[in-house]
């Protein structure tokens, strides 16, 4: 159960000394109840307080390292309750049944999808290799390919002989070895702890796989993922929906791992089937979704839903300030000053694509709010301005001294000019939808 604020601060210092950033003992305290902050935040806590702590105050669901990428630490079922903390991953699905040609190929589209939307690099994190039936030869030409892709490798296998040659196959790309249940979690533990594996656990029901996560736990093994059920779209999404809400809910830490679902498997060869329910999972705790392809007519719609689901709410979206050329801008091409809000970034810059007329776009800090928003509460104004191109050296970078002031801003330029001597602004329009006429008039 969950300590509340009070109990952690009976085992603080009672200091106040400050140093975790909080005015006072309490307000930590309270923080590392809300989850805001970890308990280790303190450097004055005992020993013996924080191995006390440390579990209680851990999320209900652990945090799973694949390769590069964390899954689960969530605290809540729904986003708008506070936030979801780890992003799902999406899964290319390949079988050691498929002959090289069908591997190379739908490797090679998984590939073609790589774009960045809202400064975040959209691609196939994974390649699932389903070894299911397959001979150790198979499999291994399989991972190889899996592993030259550059993504991370998923081997899934309940024959230990086999995932023991893919693993090695897939060398240091292997990051999760599925298919540990009842029978053989003994030798898949000793497996994937020597390789360093997040190991998936598979059963026909709930029961099975909860005993057999404890099993593993007790085989000092936390380093593990569910795999939800495979025999139908219920079933798997039932099973879900229940391990999310025992380890959220019900504290059952048992069930406090992330979870893997195999789309192929649910709706094999259906590819609009598997895009819907990839969104289904997406909203309802998939944490892996493994698909049969990731073309760009999946990847657009689901990446969109997954960056709306798994953005904090509670901070605003940004992109990084500097200087942002385009089309072809060179050093005397005119200025234009704006946000670093990613909305009016992306709204701004498309508008100015269109005109086809070279700008470069200055992006200023306004704490990632919008022109109005940040003007009024004084993150956009003409001093800000004036400093940002002050600290990035732009009159140095620079040769053009005529800057684009955003219309609903347009009574910052007089101050502007007065800050900025040598400067002609001027005043551009008031929505960005006009920017195209305005610059090519302008021009």
């Amino acid at each position: 159960m969950a300590l509340k604020g009070l109990d952690i601060f009976k085992l603080t210092p009672k200091t106040n000394c400050k140093d975790c950033g909080n005015p006072t003992c309490m307000a930590f305290s309270m923080k590392v109840a809300q989850g805001a902050l970890s308990i280790d935040k303190c450097p004055h806590m005992s020993a013996e307080a924080l191995a006390k702590l440390s579990e209680a105050t851990e999320p209900p669901m652990k945090t799973i390292a694949v390769g590069d990428y964390k899954l689960g630490g969530e605290t809540v079922m729904l986003r708008h309750e506070k936030t979801l903390v780890n992003k799902n991953l999406f899964a290319l699905h390949l079988s050691a049944a498929m002959d090289d040609a069908t591997v190379d190929a739908k490797i090679a589209d998984m590939l073609k999808v790589d774009y960045e939307r809202i400064s975040e690099r959209m691609i196939v994190e994974c390649i699932f290799v389903d070894c299911a039936d397959a001979t150790a030869d198979r499999a291994v030409a399989v991972a190889q390919k899996a592993a030259a892709a550059g993504r991370v490798v998923i081997i899934s296998s309940t024959d230990t002989a086999v995932a023991k040659e893919a693993v090695a196959a897939a060398g240091s790309a292997a990051a999760v070895l599925v298919g540990a249940n009842a029978a053989n979690c003994e030798a898949m533990n000793a497996l994937a702890t020597e390789k360093g594996l997040v190991l998936g656990v598979v059963g026909a029901d709930l029961s099975e796989i909860h005993d057999t996560i404890a099993k593993l736990e007790a085989a000092g093994n936390k380093n593990l993922i569910v795999c939800v059920g495979s025999s139908s779209i219920k079933e798997a999404y039932a099973m879900a929906v229940s391990i999310r809400r025992a380890a959220i809910k019900d504290d059952d830490r048992t069930f406090g791992y992330p979870a893997i679902v195999n789309l192929e498997k649910l709706a094999p060869g259906d590819a609009t089937m598997q895009a819907a329910l990839a969104s289904l999972f997406t909203l309802r705790y998939g944490s892996i979704i493994v698909m049969g392809r990731m073309t760009y007519a999946e990847a657009l719609p689901l990446y969109g839903l997954r960056q709306n689901i798994f953005t904090d709410p509670q901070k605003p979206m940004k992109v990084e300030p500097g200087i942002y050329p385009l089309n072809g801008a060179d050093e005397n091409a005119v200025c234009a000053v704006t946000v670093d809000f990613a909305l009016t970034y992306f709204v701004v810059t498309g508008e100015m694509e269109r005109s086809g007329v070279p700008v470069n776009l200055l992006i200023t800090d306004a704490g990632g709010y919008s022109v109005l928003t940040s003007w009024a509460a004084g993150k956009f104004s003409a001093n800000s301005i004036a400093k940002f191109i002050e600290e990035n050296g732009i009159e140095s970078k620079l040769k053009s001294r005529t800057l684009i002031l955003p219309g609903k801003v347009a009574v910052l330029k007089g101050e502007l000019e007065a800050k900025l001597p040598g400067w002609n602004i001027v005043v551009g329009p008031n929505e960005a939808i006009s920017l195209v006429r305005y610059l090519k008039d302008y021009k």
